[in-house]
């Protein structure tokens, strides 16, 4: 009987620390942070009040809390390498319950900002939104951003050792476009793990609009990279139907399940005050926008949200994400047979046994 479970969290406390790095070519400072599996003095202290950390995600934002301990020992050791990018106006710390996951059973994660894209940017560009000329900005540096962060785990500035042949990437919506756009272009992606990405035919698109993100996106991979996608059943930003375009141009072998119930914040910490947070605001910060570009359909989708006490909730969705993200990552960049032999039964039946519906595409 196998005793592999990766649902429950890892052996190791998993520790924490920020960084400030700068692109010199690009003239670029990102802000980044590590999660990493800390040494056993500080076993439980990752779930304590009283030494696990506390962080604002933006300034002027509340203190949160994340399940791991700041600034402390890294187990010694070559770790296998996740990098996390956040979507459209978030941040870097968006997903801690994923990045600590991974760190409890022995990953290194690294996130950094997309500085220009992140939540406080975004705030600053309320009265003018972002320029096509800029999503290609965006698009520009995200993926640059990505492989810039590789680079400087790779050599040692976060304190931990890296395992060079065992990287993967992962990301939630322009951060999922932005894990696939990296895996084109930097070969040392072994595997990736795309969250309610952006990047498919869009049915909120008007018919003559350029889908920039469709277009942008270089599927045409020439080595074969793992990748499993995690979908929300009732996304309204980016339905079922783009993301059904998005698999069919995947290259093999790649996977994908959706969580019923669900809405695009599914992925985030805080699920309930994220989702419930942007059904208040979207429609004052997308309305105009929306309406004048012919995105109608946009403005109705947010119409019809449902509130976070009628989707399924946040315990099962990280289940899902970190279950399966870390048996995808096991069994493609450890080669853990056990995490092999998981993910090829039926997973619809196997989340079913923990009380968890998805379904498949």
């Amino acid at each position: 009987m196998s005793n592999y479970d990766p649902f429950v969290r890892g052996p190791h406390p998993a520790g924490t620390r920020s960084f400030s790095w700068t692109d010199e070519s690009r003239g670029r400072t990102l802000p980044v942070d590590v999660w990493y599996p800390a040494t056993e003095a500080h076993d439980g202290q990752d779930f304590d009040d009283e030494t696990r950390d506390v962080f604002q995600p933006f300034p002027l934002s509340p203190e949160v809390r994340q399940d791991a301990v700041r600034d402390v020992d890294a187990r010694t050791g070559s770790f296998a390498l996740v990098i996390f990018s956040h979507g459209f106006g978030g941040v870097r710390t968006q997903s801690t319950h994923l990045c600590t996951h991974l760190a409890s059973h022995g990953y290194v994660v690294a996130a950094m900002d997309h500085v220009g894209n992140t939540t406080l940017d975004m705030m600053q560009m309320m009265n003018a939104p972002p320029t096509p000329e800029t999503f290609v900005d965006f698009m520009r540096d995200r993926p640059l951003d990505a492989s810039y962060v590789i680079d400087r785990m790779l050599a040692g500035e976060a304190g931990v050792q890296i395992d060079g042949e065992r990287i993967g990437i992962s990301g939630h919506s322009f951060g999922g476009w932005t894990s696939l756009a990296t895996t084109a272009r930097d070969r040392r992606v072994r595997a990736a793990l795309p969250l309610a990405p952006a990047g498919g035919d869009s049915p909120l698109q008007a018919g003559d609009e350029p889908n920039i993100l469709r277009d942008g996106l270089d599927l045409a991979w020439d080595r074969s990279v793992p990748t499993l996608f995690l979908f929300a059943e009732f996304d309204t930003l980016l339905p079922l139907e783009g993301m059904r375009d998005l698999v069919s141009r995947t290259p093999a072998p790649s996977r994908a399940l959706v969580l019923c119930n669900s809405d695009h914040f599914h992925f985030c910490d805080r699920v309930a005050q994220t989702h419930d947070l942007f059904q208040q605001m979207g429609p004052m910060l997308v309305g105009g926008a929306a309406e004048s570009s012919g995105r109608k359909g946009l403005v109705d989708a947010f119409a019809a949200m449902k509130s976070s006490s009628e989707l399924c909730s946040e315990q099962d969705a990280f289940a899902m994400t970190c279950g399966l993200g870390l048996a995808h990552m096991d069994a493609h960049l450890r080669e853990n047979e056990q995490a092999a032999s998981l993910l090829t039964r039926d997973l619809v039946a196997l989340m079913g046994d923990r009380g968890i519906s998805v379904s498949t595409l």
